[in-house]
């Protein structure tokens, strides 16, 4: 072609025409290598929050994690702790996820590249979806999301492939090699399905009509299927040998399996129990802008011009597309619909959204495809085919480099130990040979971890509230936890005997048993049994707290010297995303220090005691509050109030040791400072009205105070 001439039309198809091989699997480990040098930087250290101590913890002891039960992920990251010479259990895993993650952003690299001809493209897509805050921070982190995307980039670049190829023969080995996989992915994160059945009617179908779809096609494909589906054969194995101090469930039975396989403990196809979110309609627009934060709308833009021009050009991909679009829509409509959990809140919305890569991964591949066609056309329509070709990388390498820079400080754990100090404070402040009661996925999988993986304490026993619930928890674990008694088969607030033998216990009998050993809830107790209050109390011990029989005598300077510094906590207040679970952790800490305080308040307010004890508790009350807050100036708001609650306590006692013009002032400021952030508290106006009245009681005090000076003088 002659300088300066535009190229016809009919060169738009040149993007499809069979790449240099030796070229495309060079830049595809190039993809690899440069995002895994990143997510290997950034990793955690030790063990994340969420399920992740709990995903180690059932690895290491070779059990069975939370259902679904994992077993591909479990198997892996065994075999991570084994074979990696370096780090922590934790930090084996979280590098393995790592590794997972790089790899599905080198398959979303071929993917897209395969379906647009364009090298640039494919990179564009590999780096928007792998540098966003969201897949990024969970491909550094152990947990399964790392490897639900490798699962989806590779069924994507076998689609392609299989659209792609050109003989009887090549598409009936991909199609075998994806069924394969097709059943490996749904030993992870059962959200795939929805995209598995998508290709499995899509590949059927493209198959009939090429009348290659046949009886022993079918059986073959269907074999290798299961063969994919093999690893859950490790559930049982797992459940029969019953050696692992934790896991979770009793495979044993095919009930047992299918209510685990089926997460019937969670509630089929939710993501909780007994839990109401939005509807669908909101949640998919919840989703929608989301998506423009976390993958930007240049990745939503180009995604809708690219299957804009796929129709309007004609382009050969439009079967994989809509194949692709198809997924996308089904999966997010579902998800939507079954995500049952009100995200307006932080800590539930970093739940849910987790799931949202899954529909990610198919824009970024789209967003690609829709640069390849946008400079392919433009490229027919102007005289400097070079330049639309630089301009077309320098965009890409800007777009990647805005995602980097805006995510790595924000994605960067490589020095975040906080959920492990969490754990650690918690687990060395424990008295020698005690039991802790835990409760939620904080304390429960964090302590865990440190206590089965890193051998720590071992001489805490840990039992999990929540699990003692159910059938299987005691048969399986309670003969790992020497010298705890368990008075039945089962925790249940009313005390009886079912019909298949099933012996249920309350809590006050489990205490009755176990009075050899000092019990601790961490954190909280079931509020369903009441029954321990008939001969127990609960005494503050951190952010935990211990079950002291009823007849022990509470001594307030002796508990206030126990529990002053039980914890070495550093971490300023209110530093972490109120989405994550750090922030949970940290919150946690912070509320500690004033534990005691409060409680010693409450026990003032509420015990039958004589007037001086109520008195000296008072004045316990403000001095831990005083101590506490004088000693930080960032704070949970909440302490503002009640240390001005204490001092306005202290005013009411006219203590004479006491100088109730500080009393006055503190109560003031500190009232007036929790008027002023805590704006929808019921009782804001109760409190303004009586700082009002305060200020008037402090200017006739001081008026008092200069008549009485001016009168000596």
């Amino acid at each position: 072609m002659a300088p300066g001439r535009v190229k016809p039309m009919s060169s738009v198809t040149s993007r499809h025409k069979d790449p240099d091989k030796h070229s495309t699997h060079i830049l595809t480990f190039l993809v690899f290598t440069c995002v895994s040098a990143v997510y290997f930087k950034t990793l955690h250290p030790s063990v994340p929050g969420g399920d992740s101590g709990e995903l180690i913890t059932a690895a290491y002891e070779l059990g069975v994690a939370h259902p679904p039960g994992y077993p591909l992920f479990t198997v892996l990251a065994k075999l991570a702790m084994m074979l990696l010479p370096f780090g922590s259990v934790a930090y084996r895993v979280n590098f393995l996820c790592g590794l997972f993650g790089a790899i599905a952003s080198s398959l979303l690299f071929y993917a897209t590249f395969r379906l647009s001809g364009s090298y640039s493209s494919g990179i564009l897509a590999s780096g928007i979806f792998s540098f966003s805050r969201l897949t990024w921070q969970w491909s550094i982190a152990a947990e399964v999301f790392s490897l639900n995307n490798l699962f989806v980039a590779l069924l994507m670049a076998l689609t392609v492939e299989f659209e792609k190829a050109t003989s009887a023969r090549e598409r009936s080995k991909i199609s075998h090699i994806g069924a394969f996989f097709c059943g490996l992915s749904l030993c992870n994160q059962h959200t795939i399905v929805l995209y598995v059945i998508c290709i499995i009617f899509w590949v059927l179908f493209h198959q009939f009509k090429q009348k290659e779809l046949t009886l022993k096609y079918m059986l073959t494909l269907g074999a290798f299927f299961v063969a994919g589906l093999l690893p859950y054969f490790y559930l049982i194995a797992s459940s029969i040998c019953s050696r692992a101090r934790w896991t979770w469930g009793d495979q044993t039975t095919i009930q047992g399996f299918l209510t685990h396989l089926l997460r019937e403990e969670y509630g089929t196809f939710s993501l909780a129990k007994s839990e109401t979110g939005l509807s669908v309609v909101d949640m998919l627009i919840f989703q929608i802008n989301h998506m423009t934060t976390d993958i930007s709308p240049i990745a939503q833009g180009l995604a809708l011009l690219g299957l804009l021009l796929c129709f309007v050009m004609q382009d050969s991909s439009i079967p994989v597309v809509c194949l692709f679009t198809k997924m996308f829509l089904c999966y997010s409509i579902f998800f939507s619909w079954r995500a049952n959990l009100d995200i307006t809140k932080p800590l539930f919305l970093g739940v849910v959204e987790r799931f949202w890569m899954q529909s990610n991964i198919v824009i970024c591949v789209l967003s690609g495809l829709g640069l390849a066609l946008l400079t392919s056309s433009l490229k027919t329509k102007t005289v400097s085919f070079q330049l639309v070709h630089y301009i077309e990388w320098i965009f890409t390498v800007l777009v990647i480099a805005k995602q980097v820079t805006t995510n790595y400080s924000i994605c960067d754990q490589s020095s975040n130990y906080v959920v492990d100090k969490f754990a650690r404070n918690i687990l060395f402040s424990m008295p020698n040979n005690t039991v802790i009661m835990l409760r939620g996925d904080l304390p429960g999988n964090s302590l865990r971890y440190l206590h089965y993986c890193e051998g720590l304490r071992p001489d805490i026993a840990l039992v999990d509230q929540e699990m003692m619930t159910y059938d299987w928890y005691l048969p399986k674990i309670s003969p790992h936890i020497p010298n705890v008694h368990f008075p039945g088969d089962r925790w249940n607030p009313i005390e009886t005997k079912l019909s298949d033998g099933t012996v249920t216990f309350n809590l006050q009998h489990f205490l009755s048993v176990n009075m050899h050993r000092e019990i601790f809830v961490c954190i909280g107790l079931h509020e369903g049994d009441k029954s321990w209050k008939s001969s127990h109390m609960l005494w503050p011990w951190g952010s935990c707290e211990e079950l002291v029989p009823k007849n022990m005598v509470f001594n307030a300077e002796e508990w206030i010297n126990l529990t002053r510094n039980l914890y070495n906590w550093t971490e300023e207040h209110g530093r972490f995303d109120p989405s994550t679970w750090d922030a949970i952790a940290n919150e946690e800490m912070w509320e500690a220090r004033t534990k005691t305080a409060f409680f010693i308040f409450e026990l003032a307010e509420t015990a039958r005691v004589s007037p001086d004890v109520r008195n000296q508790l008072h004045f316990y009350a403000y001095k831990l509050y005083k101590e506490v807050i004088s000693a930080h100036d960032n704070h949970p708001v909440n302490w503002h109030k009640n240390y001005a609650i204490a001092c306005e306590r202290m005013l009411r006692l006219q203590r004479a040791d006491i100088d109730h013009e500080i009393l006055l002032r503190d109560t003031i400021k500190h009232f007036d400072a929790y008027s002023k952030i805590a704006e929808e508290d019921n009782q804001r106006d109760a409190i303004l009205h009586a700082v009002k009245y305060l200020k008037d009681q402090l200017l006739e005090l001081r008026k008092l105070k200069r008549s009485l000076k001016n009168n000596k003088s």
